[in-house]
C-alpha cells in the first residue's frame, strides 16, 4: 500500500494537487473544489498535531472504520463525512489549495520521523499506518476530482 512518506508518492500527491483548478468538478459528492482542498488539510493537521478536531476513541468507529485505512481497496464513493469534518462554508481553491500544499511540505519534512503520536479517534498507529491513511485520504478525494 502506497504511503505519503515515501517520496515517489508524495511527489505523486503534489503533482495531482497541481493539477487541480478551480474550474474542477467532482464525479461525485457535493463538495467544490475549494472545500475539498479544506477537507484535506484536516488529517494532515490532526497528524500535525495543529489541531485534534475533538476527536475521541469510539471502539465502533475503531471496529468499522480503522482497517479499511490500511488496504489497497479503495473507499466507496458517496460514504458519509463526520459533521465536524465537513466544509460547508465557500472557500477560495487557491487560497485553500495553497494551504494543502504547504501541509504536505510540511508533513514531508517529518518523512523520517518513526514515534508519531497517538491517533485521536484510532490510537496508536505506526508510521506506516499514518502515512497509508494520509495517503488513501488524498487519493479518495483527488481522484473524485478526477486527478
Amino acid at each position: 500500500m502506497q504511503s505519503i512518506f515515501n517520496p515517489e508518492t508524495y511527489q505523486e500527491i503534489l503533482n495531482r494537487v497541481e493539477n487541480l483548478n478551480e474550474n474542477a468538478q467532482p464525479n461525485w459528492g457535493k463538495m467544490t473544489v475549494g472545500q475539498m482542498a479544506s477537507h484535506c488539510q484536516i488529517p494532515l493537521n490532526v497528524i500535525l498535531e495543529k489541531e485534534d478536531y475533538g476527536l475521541k476513541p469510539n471502539w465502533l468507529i475503531i471496529l468499522l472504520f480503522k482497517k479499511s485505512m490500511y488496504n489497497d481497496k479503495p473507499w466507496r464513493k458517496n460514504m458519509p463525512t463526520p459533521k465536524r469534518f465537513q466544509v460547508i462554508e465557500t472557500k477560495d481553491f487557491n487560497t485553500e489549495k495553497q494551504k494543502l500544499v504547504t501541509l504536505l511540505n510540511e508533513l514531508h519534512e517529518h518523512k523520517e520521523k518513526n514515534n508519531w503520536q497517538p491517533h485521536p479517534a484510532f490510537g496508536k498507529l505506526t508510521k506506516d499506518q499514518w502515512g497509508q491513511m494520509q495517503y488513501k485520504h488524498l487519493n479518495h478525494h483527488l481522484t473524485q476530482f478526477g486527478v
